[in-house]
């Protein structure tokens, strides 16, 4: 006499193991999508997207009169180059460092160029990743506007 052994239904496992996946998954994705922190660029993204075509011109008078701004990688500083004759007419601006991944890193410093219209500011406080400067100044109330982007390293 031969004896069988008794062969086991795994399906019913199967697919119960399959919905309790699908469940944990779902379930999941739900958590992330609510918890995630998604802000937008500046609270009043949409009133500064209006203002863009204002900004393009600041950038053209800002190149055309020969002002520069740049990341001197060597010295860890950012390099800001007005032309000297803006600086006695009536002159004012700041420098905004915009890191695009946390807008609680962003910092605003003044524009307190030299008399030959250069201003030099240390980014060893930055931490490291990608990051924005903007600036923007006025003299004899005329926009000017640069922006750069650089990455800082450890």
């Amino acid at each position: 006499m031969t004896t069988t052994t008794p062969t086991r239904n795994y399906w019913p496992l199967g697919i119960t193991m399959a919905f309790v996946l699908l469940l944990a998954g779902i379930t999941t994705a739900i958590y992330i999508a609510v918890t995630h922190q998604d802000s937008l660029v500046t609270p009043n993204y949409y009133e500064s997207e209006l203002k863009f075509q204002q900004q393009i011109d600041a950038t053209a008078r800002a190149q055309s009169c020969g002002a520069t701004l740049a990341y001197l990688a060597g010295a860890g500083q950012i390099e800001l180059a007005v032309p000297s004759a803006q600086l006695a007419r009536n002159f004012s601006g700041n420098l905004v460092f915009y890191r695009p991944s946390s807008s609680d890193l962003d910092r605003q410093v003044p524009l307190k160029p030299a008399a030959d219209g250069r201003q030099r500011l240390s980014v060893s406080d930055l931490k490291p990743g990608p990051w924005q400067v903007r600036a923007s100044w006025q003299s004899d109330s005329v926009d000017y506007f640069l922006e750069l982007e650089f990455v800082v390293s450890n």
